[in-house]
């Protein structure tokens, strides 16, 4: 696979060369077993698969190269580069300046960019009406682009399964900027509809077996579906394309349970003719670092450190999973752990960060679980192990355990 040109500072000092080492020993990626770096008195559970992916490390190639190249022109990135507030803040504090907020919500207006002016599409993507609009002022959209090539591979699905008259079910959140640029690409060739998990295809299964009406899909799918959406013609012949940070799992049992409709509407016989299968669309990147993320939780451990963006739509998933096992806390940055007995972190479900205490439980030996998201630094997972490792008294220095797992 390329390796990418991203600046050192987003390097950890031991944490590349320990998933060198674990690629080297398993390059099929069989082994999803942690790595265990045991200090004495505190031990990491360090996860098989973390951090930045294939399409992160690009995206921010890319943006560094044209910095460097255009000091003399005012840099603008659409919205956030990845989600993660220190990648996009080292950007901004280079110049560079956000057109609209995640939401899509405009920061800058449109009649402040000149056709002089660089635009940098983040690794989401983005959707063909914004296309349009930068073509419109003479700003080359395709020029600078950072689109991860596995969201591309979606939308390629998707314009392929419009072409054979399929319409393209996307789980995913209508409201993230991948997801908006799905759902543009996809119903430029098919009729397409979002959904959000696996509870709102339960609720589509119903509509395409009558089980429930064509007003209860208008209604609860209202700004989810593409313009002219006919229900009892639209969904004869269904295909799943998923935003490519939701779980990999809820994605394969969304397609399982679409097809398991197709079979008891028309039966398993005509199945081929009423659905597709779209299994290849899954990242490679998000799976891994969720697989990995099973393959920690069958470790006995205190609780579990996650790393990343809050708005990070992987990170959250990472969090979910391990909430169902052992206390989580979810930290952006090493700074939010304030000391031994003070932690703030972000609570998912209420969307806001909380302190607590006495976090690290005291033992004898404190088990911890210590992953993040795709679009989090190496250096931060380090920083916050090195921050953590300094609570424990008479605990073994990084290196020398490091250098043991090494050889």
């Amino acid at each position: 696979m390329k390796k990418f040109d991203i600046p050192q500072f987003y390097r950890s000092s031991f944490i590349t060369k320990i998933k060198n080492a674990r690629k080297d020993l398993d390059p099929r990626k069989k082994d999803f077993a942690p790595t265990k770096l045991d200090f004495g008195p505190v031990r990491f559970f360090l996860a098989r698969h973390f951090g930045f992916c294939y399409g992160v490390e690009n995206a921010i190639e890319i943006a560094y190269k044209t910095i460097e190249e255009n000091s003399d022109k005012r840099i603008f990135l659409l919205s956030e580069m990845i989600h993660n507030p220190g990648v996009n803040s080292d950007l901004q504090k280079l110049g560079v300046k956000f057109l609209m907020d995640t939401s899509g919500n405009h920061l800058i207006d449109w009649n402040e960019l000149t056709s002089d002016d660089i635009v940098i599409i983040p690794a989401f993507g983005t959707t063909l009406e914004i296309e349009q609009k930068l073509n419109e002022l003479g700003v080359d959209p395709y020029r600078y682009n950072t689109t991860c090539p596995f969201v591309e591979k979606v939308w390629n699905r998707s314009e392929q399964l419009g072409k054979q008259n399929y319409t393209v079910i996307i789980h995913g959140k209508h409201y993230h900027e991948e997801t908006r640029a799905t759902f543009s690409h996809s119903k430029t060739s098919a009729p397409s509809v979002i959904v959000r998990d696996l509870n709102e295809a339960k609720i589509l299964s119903s509509i395409i077996l009558n089980e429930r009406s064509a007003e209860d899909f208008y209604k609860l799918f209202a700004d989810k579906y593409s313009e002219g959406f006919d229900v009892k013609k639209d969904l004869e012949r269904v295909g799943v394309v998923n935003q490519t940070t939701m779980l990999a799992t809820e994605t394969q049992e969304i397609a399982e349970l679409m097809k398991l409709t197709m079979i008891k509407k028309y039966g398993e016989e005509n199945l081929k003719d009423h659905f597709a299968d779209t299994r290849d669309t899954l990242c490679y990147a998000t799976n891994d670092n969720q697989e990995a993320t099973y393959g920690l939780l069958k470790e006995k451990a205190d609780f579990a450190v996650v790393v990343g963006g809050y708005n990070s739509s992987n990170t959250s998933h990472i969090v979910e999973l391990c909430e169902e096992k052992l206390p989580t806390y979810f930290i952006s940055s090493e700074e939010k752990i304030i000391s031994s007995d003070h932690i703030k972190h972000f609570d998912i479900h209420s969307h806001q960060e909380k302190d607590s205490y006495n976090f690290i439980p005291k033992k004898d030996k404190v088990d911890i679980i210590l992953t993040s998201g795709a679009s989090c630094p190496d250096a931060v997972v380090e920083a916050v192990l090195r921050k953590i490792h300094s609570f424990f008294d008479g605990a073994r220095e990084i290196e020398e355990v490091v250098k043991e797992i090494l050889h």
